[in-house]
């Protein structure tokens, strides 16, 4: 019968250098300065757990202490360059303070969400940080019940604490830059239609740019009428679908678009492909999100980037201080005016 190698230990360290069992877990876990132990000694057994292929237990080491050194994330989607841009963010934040970061993909599913959260739990998590949850209450929940600290990031939740973007003031800015691209393009008349693209509107994201949006049509214009309103999903083939409406009310394509989100901008694009270059020489776009290929359409794309490292470094401090009242902190975006790259952050 094949002879299968066994795991080595912490046992086994301890008979090839001469040293006890608590001064190898010392040495390899990094607390031998506090039980004053010779760095000499402390290098030599790290030095023979390497040669011999010792990893800890992690699972192990958490029922002992209370602490697995995990860390965990849930996320609407990974193909998002925003969503992707906090994963990177998060995984910085986790490594640099010695933690393992554990991302995971929930599809904007609230089954998934709470199934993907009990498996996290399981594994011992030490943290859960939530990325636009359907329902971060209910997550909060199961949370709370396992003692396991929580931190809401995208969308607010009531009963943890949150780090958002100010959606109201970033989609004040942008409709504002918006009404003065197309009043540069297209004319910038009254009747110079202006319509709102993607999410859903009893998203809070959503709905507080709506709110902005209005807002500033309002001031601006005296008003939008409703049905320039899709928010019906993030999902580009309903933004798809709802450009071809939009079109097809029009007679071709309005003077000024919101999109809300990139997701929403992958599938007005796909109608937008559709059409000839001549019928995009009057539009300006503004598009709540960032991505820099956008600096290469052949028509105005402002977009808004939100300041993601900030949110990500607000979100870990408030978890080490052990922050636990449901208070939103809300870090305000830049505009990013067409035909420009900022520098990656």
């Amino acid at each position: 019968m094949e002879n299968i190698s066994k795991k080595t230990t912490i046992y086994d360290i301890s008979k090839l250098t001469g040293a006890s069992p608590s001064t190898v877990s010392a040495a390899l876990s990094g607390t031998w300065r506090s039980r004053r132990i010779k760095e000499a000694t402390a290098l030599k057994i790290q030095q023979v757990a390497r040669e011999n292929g010792y990893t800890p237990n992690l699972q192990a080491r958490g029922l002992r202490k209370a602490r697995s050194g995990l860390v965990g994330m849930i996320v609407p989607a990974h193909t998002n360059r925003y969503f992707s841009t906090l994963s990177n963010a998060f995984e910085a934040e986790a490594r640099a303070r010695g933690l393992c970061p554990v991302i995971v993909s929930t599809l904007r599913d609230p089954e998934e969400e709470r199934r993907t959260v009990e498996t996290l739990i399981s594994y011992a998590i030490d943290s859960l940080f939530v990325v636009g949850a359907t329902n971060p209450d209910a997550i909060s929940d199961l949370c709370a019940s396992v003692n396991i600290k929580q931190v809401n990031l995208d969308l607010p939740g009531t009963k943890a604490p949150s780090v958002i973007t100010d959606d109201y003031w970033g989609a004040r800015i942008l409709t504002q830059e918006l009404l003065r691209s197309v009043k540069k393009h297209g004319g910038g008349g009254e009747d110079d239609p202006v319509y709102f693209i993607g999410g859903f509107q009893s998203d809070y994201a959503t709905d507080q740019r709506i709110k902005a949006f209005k807002d500033v049509m309002k001031e601006e214009r005296g008003g939008v009428p409703d049905n320039h309103i899709f928010a019906n999903s993030y999902d580009p083939n309903a933004s798809t679908l709802d450009a071809e409406t939009m079109c097809k009310l029009e007679g071709g394509l309005p003077s000024g678009l919101f999109v809300n989100s990139t997701f929403a901008f992958e599938g007005v694009l796909r109608y937008f492909s559709k059409l000839p270059r001549e019928d995009f020489s009057k539009i300006s776009v503004g598009c709540y999100d960032y991505d820099p290929f956008a600096s290469f359409m052949h028509f105005p794309v402002i977009m808004v980037r939100q300041n993601v490292q900030e949110m990500m470094k607000e979100a870990f401090i408030i978890m080490e201080n052990g922050a636990l009242e449901p208070k939103v902190t809300e870090i305000k975006p830049t505009l990013i005016q067409p035909r420009t790259m900022p520098e990656a952050r």
